[in-house]
């Protein structure tokens, strides 16, 4: 993908909230809403595309959201099922790239079957990265990059940050510049914990559903607004700067 824009965020992440509220208020099932949420998702995808964002990554599904009741918990993981077989053709021929952030070895077999079928076809794709994170924790994955060190022998006094980035589940991602929460709610529920330390952080008050391209450029409107300072002193960077 060609960056259109070096004012534009590399990698946007975004925690998807307000489904369940925006189904109620039009009087129907949960299921309607994150239906009406991979619509969403789709939308922000080429918003992405055209405002030349490298990276999307979407909280599908963490790994507390089991606790969720069972009907809406299978409900999800059969649309989750049905969006990548449906979509793939799709993807494919927008020549994105799928990857999949979590622990999938807590998934179906048939889930698993279906993510390895989607990240093998279109791991060739160049023009953008669709991460989803399905059975994801920022906690959990920097549980399993520490396990992974230990299995692999590496001494204590050799673990460091490079060593756990490199680690985690998709080491070759970059971290993201804007983190979007939808719906109003001022939390980071365990969402890109390590990659996000000096990530910008948006709320807005706009139900999943309703995002759209306009939001994704209102969101980056107020990113580009803003100093980052990496723990640097504003006096020590220019305002307005992305870098």
């Amino acid at each position: 993908m060609q960056r259109l824009d070096s004012s534009v965020p590399r990698h946007i992440g975004i925690i998807m909230d307000g489904n369940g509220r925006w189904a109620r208020r039009r009087r129907h099932p949960v299921s309607f809403g994150h239906r009406a949420g991979v619509r969403a998702i789709k939308r922000v995808l080429e918003g992405c595309e055209e405002l030349g964002v490298e990276v999307l990554s979407v909280y599908a599904f963490s790994t507390e959201n089991w606790s969720r009741p069972r009907a809406e918990v299978r409900a999800l993981m059969r649309l989750f099922h049905e969006t990548m077989q449906r979509e793939i053709d799709e993807m494919h021929r927008r020549g994105v790239r799928i990857v999949v952030s979590g622990r999938r070895d807590e998934l179906s077999q048939r889930m698993r079957d279906r993510i390895d079928e989607a990240m093998a076809r279109t791991a060739l794709n160049t023009n953008g990265i669709l991460n989803v994170c399905l059975n994801y924790g920022g906690r959990a994955e920097l549980v399993d990059s520490v396990r992974r060190l230990v299995e692999e022998g590496v001494p204590a006094d050799k673990i460091d940050e490079a060593a756990i980035a490199a680690h985690l589940y998709n080491p070759e991602l970059p971290d993201p510049d804007l983190i979007i929460r939808t719906a109003g709610e001022s939390r980071v529920s365990n969402f890109l914990l390590w990659q996000s330390a000096y990530s910008e952080m948006l709320v807005t008050d706009t139900l999943w559903p309703d995002f759209g391209v306009d939001e994704l450029k209102a969101a980056i409107a107020e990113y580009n607004a803003r100093v980052r300072r990496f723990g640097g002193r504003p006096d020590e960077l220019s305002v307005g700067s992305v870098s």
